[in-house]
């Protein structure tokens, strides 16, 4: 093992922003947005969509910590500030509804005139939105400097991309076979996880900054 690399930690850090990005969640907006689309358009919406969550999750993966320092923002404070942000999406997800943490009707209305669908909305910010973006600064601050590690955190970046991109391409399946009510169990069981990630986040966070509250 590399050092700086923990196998756990990356597979740890996929499933996370797996379940934060929630790609089959996304899909009835992603249908919605690309109604009348022939197949080769539904195609290039996605494979856009993909590449934008690539491009601005590598972005803030690499420049994540230079821009805490850059601002004076402790690692902690950061941490318990995205901790409640994830814990608000978190709690729409559970609901079944989009957040507005990662699309307000005005944006959604927007989407429906626009034909980069797959940068905007759907790639930013539905996709690479607040929660994912912080999760991944977290992440790369933690690192505490080890270039190997951050950019060993472009694998689940990677990842979660290309799990975007196939989850459009078989949108249409996924939803006949799925429905609904599927999809809604789905993204209920991830904003389970993403509460509890947030749980740790937030604890986590507090316990830096307050270190009397472990006594």
């Amino acid at each position: 093992m590399m050092p700086g690399m923990d196998l756990l930690a990356l597979v740890k850090a996929a499933l996370a922003l797996f379940a934060i990005v929630d790609p089959v969640g996304v899909i009835p907006i992603f249908l919605m947005a690309t109604h009348g689309y022939t197949l080769a358009q539904s195609h290039a919406a996605a494979r856009i969509a993909a590449l934008t969550v690539l491009g601005v999750l590598t972005l803030f993966t690499l420049v994540g910590e230079p821009l805490l320092m850059f601002f004076g923002v402790r690692l902690a404070a950061f941490s318990v500030a995205g901790g409640l942000l994830l814990l608000l999406l978190a709690l729409s997800m559970v609901q079944a509804r989009v957040s507005p943490q990662r699309q307000t009707q005005d944006e959604a209305t927007e989407a429906e005139e626009k034909d980069a669908v797959g940068v905007v909305p759907l790639g930013i910010p539905l996709l690479a939105g607040p929660g994912a973006i912080t999760h991944v600064i977290v992440a790369a601050s933690a690192a505490k400097g080890e270039m190997l590690h951050q950019a060993a955190l472009l694998i689940p970046v990677a990842l979660v991309a290309l799990s975007v991109w196939l989850a459009f391409r078989a949108a249409p399946v996924i939803s006949r076979r799925l429905g609904k009510t599927g999809i809604h169990v789905v993204t209920r069981l991830m904003g389970l996880i993403i509460a509890a990630i947030s749980v740790e986040m937030i604890a986590s966070g507090l316990g830096k900054l307050f270190p009397g509250l472990l006594a």
